[in-house]
């Protein structure tokens, strides 16, 4: 099955969430992600990743508005065949999403931010981008945007985290590459829960 939009404007998502999120599903209607989920998840690199997710979260609500009680967004596939398979304590919610609500993004790319790097326009860019910061005598950007580092950087750090916003230009869209981000998932949403 592909991520083909209806002729409702839907399209099918696919996301893998706690088992635990059933009950929420039942008791809330919603199943929504907290800072509490992503320290559970992400344990020791929990801060490193909630910095970044706070900045995807300021960028992503300026392309779909974030409702005012959601914290962070609900990390989805495109794909039946790239999404990540149910595991004994994790189901996978097969979604019927507006393509309104969806906020797509290059995967490849968030893995620059992921890392603190550049996200180049090109090959060419990052060529340039490479030799610039070299001629500068800059060994890599790694320190740009290291909360401990980068005050010793400001114009460096904000060119880096300028090109972040590069993450959404889905020019190339490949089912492997391309993600999605909704706010929240709705019972209405919900068409198939996939289990073990």
């Amino acid at each position: 099955m592909e991520n083909i939009i209806k002729d409702s404007g839907k399209v099918t998502l696919w996301t893998r969430q706690d088992i635990r999120s059933l009950q929420e599903l039942e008791k809330n209607g919603v199943v929504r992600i907290t800072r509490e989920n992503l320290v559970e998840k992400f344990d020791l690199i929990s801060d490193h990743i909630i910095y970044l997710y706070m900045w995807f979260v300021e960028a992503a609500q300026k392309i779909v508005p974030k409702p005012e009680d959601v914290e962070f967004p609900v990390w989805c596939s495109i794909s039946e065949e790239y999404m990540l398979r149910p595991t004994i304590d994790q189901v996978v919610y097969v979604l019927e999403v507006d393509r309104s609500e969806i906020i797509y993004f290059d995967g490849l790319k968030w893995d620059y931010v992921l890392n603190h790097h550049y996200v180049p326009k090109d090959e060419n860019d990052e060529n340039e981008y490479a030799r610039d910061i070299e001629s500068k005598g800059y060994k890599n950007s790694f320190s740009f945007v290291d909360e401990k580092t980068a005050h010793f950087y400001p114009e460096e750090r904000k060119r880096v985290m300028d090109s972040w916003m590069r993450v959404f230009e889905t020019d190339v869209w490949d089912k492997f590459r391309i993600q999605a981000n909704i706010w929240e998932i709705r019972s209405d949403m919900v068409k198939e829960i996939l289990k073990v």
